[in-house]
């Protein structure tokens, strides 16, 4: 599947940033992990930060899948609200899928500290009503947020104007958010891992997968094998062609990033991260060269053809939604792109194995939370190969 088009921002301010080898040999490892985007980047550091030897082999050239399109914001909320998602899976369970995206966050600044990645930075996050048939959903949000010991601040209209510079009926102010570029810090993983001994092979087809009682043996396009212990599924949204029930539902998002702007100062209250209660959500961000990064207006999907073709059409339509939301600032769009991702049932990611295929996990941060999904997965998947409990992929199996 082509998981992206147009001009992803990333990809065209740092092209291919780095040299992978093709798989030209059989070899015999404890893990491999299939996918070698953000998901199966951190996946590899947690297992070598356990001891644990892995592989990591490509179809593409590393990055170039659904990584180098992604927008990268990092909150703590999850696609469904927490009110809402503790209606579905009960009010415990769900406050703790949020406080494990809330420290996935803290995962997440630690070790772009620890791999000396820079291009990390902590925000806070702005979630405000488009209209004013949200203020009461927007409140019972806080108050749950607030419950469960978040770090959060409900805003008047006034408040949202004053303290934010926001026309909005009313906002949650969340403390703790963050940004980052996730086809670079993919990339400055895989150079730290290599370091520890990860081998990285890209442009690597995997053509048959077998799964045996104590093994699995993956055959490659030109013919050589890789033969592990256990695999790890870190292909994203390809990933729904090795399951048998239908867990996602495929969409398009679209995105516009603007000129690189004179920025003395924040564009708008401490360049926070923003994003509002439509359905589907505007999203926005800035950069640290100073643009501004606007993303939504997805749609279901359905081919990568009519995907892309409106690609122009939604530029045009998330310069609008910014310039009404912020009137007083020159947005002038300089690239677009659109990427597939995925929504499931209660916004969580499918997390861990899979019975109907031996000695695999899968590490699948569908929704808009990829990236500390992502994370979650890769701590979780972890612990379990080596022989820790993880109490919490129950919250995210295929049984859920």
């Amino acid at each position: 599947m082509i998981l992206k088009s147009g001009y992803p921002f990333s990809l065209i301010k740092n092209g291919l940033v780095a040299t992978y080898p093709k798989l030209e040999k059989n070899i015999r490892t404890e893990v491999v992990i299939l996918g070698g985007g953000i998901s199966g980047a951190l996946m590899a550091y947690q297992l070598l930060l356990q001891g644990i030897a892995c592989v990591i082999v490509d179809a593409r050239s590393i990055g170039l899948g659904s990584t180098c399109a992604s927008t990268s914001l990092l909150q703590y909320e999850i696609d469904t609200p927490l009110h809402k998602l503790a209606d579905q899976i009960g009010e415990n369970n769900a406050a703790k899928a949020y406080w494990l995206c809330r420290e996935a966050i803290d995962t997440l600044a630690a070790i772009a500290a620890k791999i000396g990645f820079v291009d990390f930075q902590k925000r806070k996050s702005l979630y405000y009503a488009a209209a004013r048939k949200d203020v009461p959903s927007l409140l019972k949000e806080f108050t749950s947020r607030k419950k469960h010991g978040f770090q959060v601040q409900y805003l008047s209209e006034k408040e949202a104007r004053d303290k934010c510079g926001i026309n909005a009926p009313a906002a949650i102010l969340s403390k703790d958010g963050a940004q980052t570029d996730a086809y670079m810090f993919t990339h400055a993983l895989h150079q730290f891992n290599i370091k520890k001994g990860l081998a990285v092979y890209d442009r690597t087809p995997i053509i048959k997968i077998r799964h045996d009682k104590n093994s699995v043996r993956l055959v490659a396009e030109n013919g050589y094998e890789l033969k592990c212990k256990k695999l790890v599924y870190a292909t994203g949204y390809e990933v729904v062609q090795y399951i048998d029930k239908p867990i996602v539902k495929l969409h398009s998002t679209y995105a516009t990033v603007s000129e690189s702007l004179s920025a003395e100062k924040p564009f708008w209250k401490d360049n926070m991260l923003i994003w509002n209660t439509a359905d589907p959500y505007l999203y926005l961000r800035t950069t640290r060269d100073n643009r501004i990064l606007v993303g939504g207006r997805d749609e279901d999907f359905y081919s990568p053809g009519k995907r892309d073709a409106l690609i122009q059409k939604k530029s045009k339509q998330l310069t609008r939604d910014f310039t009404k939301l912020f009137p007083h600032i020159m947005f002038a769009p300089e690239f677009s792109w659109t990427g597939t991702f995925g929504s499931t049932k209660d916004g969580l990611p499918y997390i861990g194995e899979y019975a109907k295929l031996p000695n695999s996990y899968f590490a699948l941060g569908f929704g808009g939370n990829g990236i500390t999904f992502s994370m979650i997965a890769a701590e979780c998947i972890a612990n379990s190969i080596s022989g820790r409990n993880s109490d919490d992929l129950k919250l995210f199996s295929f049984n859920r």
